[in-house]
């Protein structure tokens, strides 16, 4: 595995590095995590963290070869502060009435949680020594190579263990393991959603992702303030300009600091839109308007009740929120009669899509009228 050279340029800041580095070890991290938490949404959040932790601590690391080694450590570290957290709470009776009904799910479901309630039983029942080469191998068919590089450990020894691992494991059993793990991988967009905060001013947030695979306009991303030991949220508001997205923080965001880590969590924000707030920040986000300079001049659009209760400046900003289909209907009338026209317009068009919508659906958020 070639990562030597991605350590060095990721503990210089270099976003795209390290999420080369997240794609490269994500898995391996994933199968070391579920060896020890034996859950696959707990292992999943366990290598969040410590991808978090290994941005944060990397430019500590003065061997990039002991990369691997080091990342596991990580990866080992949070799973454990998972297992000591796993305590079951008593609760009366009579809170149940108060607990949601689970949604009766269908067979092909309910037969997937057996298979893979079974998949993790047969590998929990491996010998310790036994379950993480095994697991490693089987979450994403890593070579006996890099499963040697992450572990510390010789090719020979490796391949001893996943012998014996393989003998250990029914024959049955085998073809359910690949299909459970396979399922319940980690998504491969994973690593794109590490970005980089590149500054807070006020309640507006700006950080850097992967140019390949910015956030979706209205999508949560989560900074990481360490310092006071919490996530700040915040929307994406602005289109993403090359990797860079903007977007409005949900509570306090003014003394993050440069750099921290930012999170995307790949879906749209269920937060409803401030409206108050993102009037108080529109000359941040979209530039000082004609009003604030003394050269406001109204732009007549021909839509009478725009005109009327609610004019518009040329050169000026306006928003348009709501559910997709009025607005949308709005928004349509106004590119129509505006676009040939000789004054600009910034249009925000905050628009909440259905919760049906086909995946990777998005409308811009913010866009210019000529």
């Amino acid at each position: 595995m070639d990562y030597e050279q991605q350590v060095r340029r990721a503990s210089g800041g270099d976003v795209k590095a390290f999420v080369d580095l997240t794609q490269q070890f994500q898995h391996m991290a994933f199968g070391a995590a579920l060896a020890l938490v034996n859950d696959f949404h707990q292992a999943e959040d366990v290598v969040q963290e410590a991808f978090v932790a290994a941005w944060s601590a990397l430019p500590s690391l003065a061997d990039p070869a002991a990369f691997p080694g080091w990342l596991r450590g990580i990866v080992r570290h949070q799973a454990f502060r998972v297992l000591r957290k796993r305590t079951l709470r008593t609760v009366p009776l009579a809170e149940a009435e108060d607990l949601p009904g689970e949604e009766v799910l269908p067979d092909r479901r309910l037969e997937q949680r057996r298979q893979s309630a079974m998949a993790l039983a047969a590998i929990a029942g491996l010998p310790g020594k036994l379950r993480e080469p095994a697991t490693l191998f089987f979450i994403h068919e890593c070579s006996h190579q890099d499963i040697a590089v992450f572990l510390g450990l010789p090719v020979a020894t490796i391949n001893n263990r996943l012998h014996a691992a393989r003998s250990k494991l029914k024959e049955r059993m085998l073809a359910m393991v690949n299909e459970t793990f396979h399922a319940h991988a980690l998504p491969d967009d994973f690593a794109n959603r590490i970005g980089r905060l590149i500054e807070a001013r006020g309640a507006v947030v700006e950080a850097l992702f992967n140019p390949d695979a910015p956030p979706d306009v209205l999508t949560e991303l989560a900074v990481s303030d360490e310092a006071n030991r919490r996530a700040v949220a915040v929307q994406v508001f602005q289109p993403p300009s090359g990797a860079f997205v903007r977007g409005i923080a949900l509570s306090p965001a003014a003394a993050l600091p440069r750099g921290s880590t930012v999170l995307s969590s790949g879906n749209q924000s269920e937060t409803p839109v401030n409206l108050d707030e993102l009037g108080r920040l529109l000359p941040q986000l979209a530039g000082p308007s004609p009003i604030a300079t003394g050269a406001a001049r109204l732009l007549e659009t021909g839509i009478k009740v725009i005109d009327v209760m609610c004019p518009l400046v040329a050169g000026g900003n306006a928003t348009i929120a709501g559910e997709l289909c009025n607005p949308t209907y709005t928004l349509y009338e106004l590119t129509h009669r505006l676009k040939d026209g000789p004054d600009g317009l910034k249009l925000f068009a905050l628009l909440q899509v259905w919760r049906d919508a086909p995946p990777g659906f998005s409308f811009p958020a913010c866009f210019r009228l000529r």
